[in-house]
């Protein structure tokens, strides 16, 4: 891993009272033995390191639906939506992104629109690599209306590790493609729930990037992806 691209990366506002305490933390520890400091110096960048914040470059074709988080796409499955996200009672493709604690934590909006509905939810804090971590851990629900009226369910889940989920908008506000929502700390997971009809355009198993990985089309007919790991 290079040094330099961590600290290159700017860091998001959110992370800088937690790098000052890991910073006073690590002074604390280098007055009381030396070695100490220099795993204090690895912790600090590491939380630099997860509150980074890189620029990323997003997709500007319309229809598109873009990955909300880094990570791994975990689950893909056909559901019912919770009641927070107000998309009915049919079942919809439900697309999991599961984000480690080395991801880029900072989350981004996979459609253009209006956010419609959020509700926030306590509850657990399960590996949220599990599938009914969807509706037993802590969690924020967004909806996201666009111009031409479709419904984009996103939902912000926190995870074993996780807890505090972060969402910077309120209903009513306006999004565009990839402008960051919000974040959640120390490894979590995002939903995205797609249209009726409308297939992934990602496999279990592959890799995401937030506001560049393409997870739909809702203008296209493309068929779902399946993906083989090699």
């Amino acid at each position: 891993m290079n040094m330099l691209k961590i600290v290159a990366v700017p860091m998001h506002r959110e992370g800088r009272k937690f790098v000052a305490v890991f910073a006073a933390i690590t002074v604390v520890l280098g007055l009381v033995w030396q070695p100490l400091f220099w795993l204090g110096v690895g912790a600090t960048v590491w939380c630099y390191y997860f509150f980074r914040d890189p620029v990323r470059v997003i997709p500007q074709q319309e229809g598109l639906v873009i990955s909300p988080a880094d990570g791994v796409v975990s689950l893909i499955e056909d559901v019912v939506p919770s009641a927070d996200l107000a998309l009915g009672s049919e079942p919809l493709t439900r697309v999991s992104v599961f984000m480690n604690v080395f991801n880029c934590h900072v989350n981004r909006a996979p459609v253009a629109g209006k956010v419609t509905n959020i509700v926030y939810r306590h509850g657990k804090f399960l590996n949220a690599s599990l599938d009914k971590a969807s509706e037993d851990n802590e969690r924020n629900s967004l909806t996201i209306e666009t111009p031409d009226g479709a419904l984009i369910g996103v939902v912000q889940i926190a995870g074993l590790v996780a807890r505090r989920i972060v969402c910077f908008v309120k209903e009513g506000d306006g999004l565009g493609t990839g402008h960051r929502f919000g974040l959640i700390r120390f490894g979590s997971r995002l939903d995205v729930y797609l249209p009726r009809g409308v297939q992934p355009l990602v496999a279990v198993g592959q890799t995401a990037v937030a506001g560049e990985t393409i997870l739909a089309d809702l203008k296209g007919d493309a068929a779902a992806r399946i993906g083989i790991a090699e």
